[in-house]
């Protein structure tokens, strides 16, 4: 594609109601293929549930960079056993131009590398939504203060109308979405993602073959719910494709992605905002067909128990709200793709519910919700410190008027409800000599069990045994330099018991918090705590700190103590590591 063949007009974005207007001399695409419509509404019904193909066509600079290797159709295959019925395929163009202005051209290598990714999907029968996706700001950032419109319009335009082209002649199953999570904090920048989305309209109109009938998915301000409710304005009246409008969810912040110590979900005050927002989407487009294109509570960094209550509330409201969902996967959040296993079967399992009708009453184990709580319990799992005496334990369940119907342990021995176990009204009671044959005072820390409850309704809920005591750090003190600095810090450990963190605290040498000081307001298993990526990780051998978190420290020229809690989040299931900066150090 050169200059002489694309011609681009910009008209006007002077004004709220003007869009740039594109033109194009590149002859349209011809199909011989067959074009089955659907509408935009049977399109979205039909995808649900929908599954994203995450941190792999969108990684940077290249497919197989970030932690995923290059998708094989062994992957769509298992996702379509597992019960999905829709794929999302991410796709980052940015680091893929091989020309600039006007024509932006696209290299072509990689445009039939998208393609034949999507072929893969639609092979195994899944309906298909693909994007241009961390494009939104690596150059198409409208919130910018220098941001260059006419480049970012122009660009926009041109990469479509390639990508159109590509894509152009396949099936009806696939629906194109225009860019992900668009940046906007102002009705202005509302605004220029409207005139984005025009953009893209009239590439595919441009574009030619079945792009014109093509259902497409079109966005609000970052792809949020209350965003897109303020300043998304519908297409033009002669726009020719069937449209849904696409949203994310990944509300509560705090507990979707562990920040600020926040481990726990399922106050009144928490399900009922969760269902307020999805409803007030609905509400704001009661005729319009909606996808939620991305939602996940991973269980990476959430808890057990409240990721299953978290994963049933939303599975079920966006069920009654004719809302379509499709699960966010990075690759290390929900399928093992090189295995071809779920980590999280539980969840797997409420979120197939979302075509179930009438809906089943799931039974949820329970656990703390209260902010303010010293301690945190969790009906996922039975806790035992090594050396305390083996006592029998109940777990606090919501049955929603469902009936224990078996308990089996992970080597297939039946319980029994007499000798082992017992259900009252509000908790399942496992007995001391039921215990006692995983869990002695003088037994060695670690995970000893796995038992499955079933229930005469819903899903089965597992249940872990586990024996635990202070984890042990290989080294309790570092020096923190700009040098060390520039990259992560990885701190090897020996857990014992859940090989998993469950936050960590951060405080300078005179016990104030070293990030994110505004905690201080918050409950005491959150204050001075930082957040999960951003400030720390963790592996089955190491627990880490981020250059970031790092940086930080070095920035204060104060030492600071680090403090690494894990579940259960009660006193003494934390290790402290010391970090000293030049000839400054603090002892603990």
């Amino acid at each position: 594609m050169t200059a002489a063949v694309l011609a681009l007009v910009l008209l006007s974005t002077t004004t709220a109601a003007t869009a740039t207007t594109t033109t194009t001399t590149i002859p349209p695409v011809q199909c011989t293929t067959a074009f089955t419509d659907v509408s935009a509404a049977d399109f979205v019904a039909r995808l649900n549930p929908g599954w994203n193909l995450g941190n792999t066509l969108e990684a940077s600079p290249d497919e197989g960079s970030w932690n995923n290797a290059k998708v094989t159709p062994p992957v769509f295959e298992t996702v379509r056993k597992s019960g999905f019925n829709g794929v999302r395929i991410p796709v980052t163009y940015a680091d893929h131009y091989v020309g600039g202005s006007p024509d932006w051209a696209i290299n072509a290598t990689w445009l039939q590398r998208v393609s034949d990714v999507v072929d893969m999907a639609t092979a195994q029968g899944f309906y298909v939504v693909t994007n241009m996706h961390h494009d939104s700001w690596k150059w198409a950032d409208v919130t910018q203060s220098d941001a260059n419109l006419t480049m970012i319009h122009e660009k926009f335009y041109a990469s479509w109308l390639q990508i159109a082209r590509t894509l152009a002649c396949k099936p009806s199953t696939v629906a194109l979405e225009p860019i992900n999570e668009p940046p906007a904090t102002t009705p202005e920048h509302g605004e220029q993602i409207n005139i984005l989305n025009q953009l893209f309209l009239k590439a595919l109109a441009d574009a030619g073959g079945h792009n014109a009938r093509r259902v497409v998915t079109l966005v609000g301000g970052g792809e949020d719910g209350q965003k897109t409710a303020e300043w998304f304005k519908r297409p033009t009246a002669n726009t020719t494709n069937p449209w849904a409008i696409q949203y994310h969810y990944y509300s509560p912040y705090n507990f979707i992605f562990s920040a600020w110590g926040k481990s726990i979900w399922g106050s009144a005050d928490e399900e009922a905002a969760l269902v307020a927002d999805l409803s007030a989407v609905r509400g704001n487009f009661s005729d319009v067909p909606l996808l939620m294109g991305e939602f996940s509570a991973s269980q990476v960094n959430c808890e057990a128990s409240a990721r299953w209550r978290y994963t049933d509330l939303l599975v079920k409201t966006a069920r009654e709200l004719n809302t379509s969902i499709m699960l966010w996967d990075n690759g290390l959040d929900n399928l093992d793709r090189p295995a071809g296993k779920w980590r999280d079967p539980t969840s797997l399992a409420l979120i197939l519910q979302s075509t179930t009708m009438p809906p089943p009453k799931n039974s949820l184990p329970l656990g703390t919700t209260n902010d303010s709580a010293t301690t945190q319990s969790s009906s996922a799992y039975i806790f035992q410190r090594v050396g305390e005496p083996t006592t029998a334990q109940a777990l606090p369940f919501l049955f929603n008027g469902n009936a224990v119907t078996s308990i089996v342990t992970s080597d297939s021995k039946l319980l029994s409800p007499t000798a082992d176990y017992a259900v009252n009204s509000s908790h399942i009671l496992f007995s001391a000599s039921f215990l006692g044959g995983y869990l002695a005072p003088n037994g060695t820390a670690g995970r000893k069990a796995n038992l499955t409850v079933n229930f005469s309704q819903g899903v089965s809920i597992p249940i872990e045994i586990v024996q635990w005591d202070t984890p042990v750090l290989a080294s309790t003190t570092s020096v923190a330099t700009a040098a060390s600095a520039a990259s992560d810090l990885a701190i090897p450990i020996t857990y014992k018991g859940l090989p998993k963190l469950a936050a960590v605290r951060m405080a300078n040498n005179t016990g104030g918090y070293l990030i994110d000081t505004w905690t201080q307001w918050l409950g005491p298993l959150q204050q001075g705590r930082v957040t999960y990526s951003n400030q720390y990780n963790f592996d089955d051998t190491h627990v880490i700190l981020t250059a970031s978190a790092l940086g930080e420290v070095v920035t204060s020229l104060e030492p600071a103590v680090v403090t690494f809690e894990f579940y259960p989040r009660v006193p003494g299931n934390a290790v402290n590591y010391t970090l000293t900066v030049e000839s400054k150090s603090i002892f603990v």
